[in-house]
């Protein structure tokens, strides 16, 4: 059934409203870092100094470091486990469904339940909180999250060439390097990036999992504690970086996945 050009212009009517709505309030951050002017909501011309004042600003590089720490080792480490993870339970398909929440449940629960329950878990233990708990409490939810990407291939993986190596005398270390990795490697890279891009974004957690003091504030920490003071044109440059990095990471995720889906 043909739809008539007056439905057709409603829905594409509706369709560039919700654009709008989502994107104008990103366009309109982005253009002001680059605004001349202190005030952050009158425009008085095009300037990088912003920018240039980033560079300077011992909190926000420090900031920046520690973000980069823990995106950093949290996705290597939950890249390794949620890959591992999604090998052993594909390679054993009679599991439950008790199992498969089990292993996707962080990646459902709201933020600010899971920032609780592992503060709690690591008080119990008497942690001291710093970068190493923030590390270990991304990696609790990347892990789902790089499982359901190297999953999605494995779905598709022939097992038979697996058994085939091992008829063939070779190991199951040498099985894994030379068959399994190479075909699964766009998978495990796409998850790798996507937990690195929800590393580098996420606040609640790491809010509630950090120590005191500028040794285990990440950037989305340090953007919070200077938005308490108003919006600065400052602020929109560091918002306008963060945001720069996470959508060339999750884009280059996408194209991977698009190719793993593809095959």
């Amino acid at each position: 059934m043909t739809s008539s050009p007056a439905r057709i212009f409603g829905l594409r009517t509706i369709l560039v409203l919700v654009f709008a709505f989502l994107y104008i309030p990103i366009a309109v951050l982005v253009a002001l870092s680059f605004n001349q002017g202190g005030l952050p909501t009158v425009w008085s011309g095009f300037s990088l100094k912003w920018y240039a004042s980033l560079a300077g600003n011992a909190a926000i590089l420090s900031a920046a470091l520690n973000t980069l720490i823990v995106a950093l080792v949290s996705t290597a480490i939950a890249t390794l486990l949620g890959t591992l993870l999604a090998i052993g339970v594909e390679m054993r398909r009679q599991y439950g469904s008790g199992l498969e929440a089990l292993i996707f449940a962080p990646m459902i629960i709201p933020d600010i339940v899971l920032a609780v329950a592992l503060l709690s878990f690591f008080s119990m233990l008497d942690f001291t909180l710093g970068l190493h708990t923030i590390i270990l409490a991304h990696v609790v939810f990347n892990l789902a999250f790089v499982c359901s990407v190297v999953r999605a291939r494995l779905k598709s993986f022939d097992w038979s060439i697996v058994e085939a190596s091992a008829d063939l005398g070779a190991s199951a270390v040498t099985t894994f390097r030379r068959v399994t990795l190479p075909v699964i490697l766009p998978a495990v890279v796409a998850g790798g990036l996507l937990a690195f891009t929800l590393s580098v974004d996420e606040f609640i957690i790491a809010f509630f999992t950090a120590g005191a003091g500028r040794a285990s504030t990440t950037l989305p920490m340090q953007i919070y504690s200077m938005i308490r003071f108003g919006i600065t044109p400052e602020i929109n440059a560091l918002a306008t970086i963060v945001m720069a990095v996470s959508i060339t990471a999750l884009t280059l995720s996408q194209r991977l996945n698009r190719g793993v889906i593809g095959q």
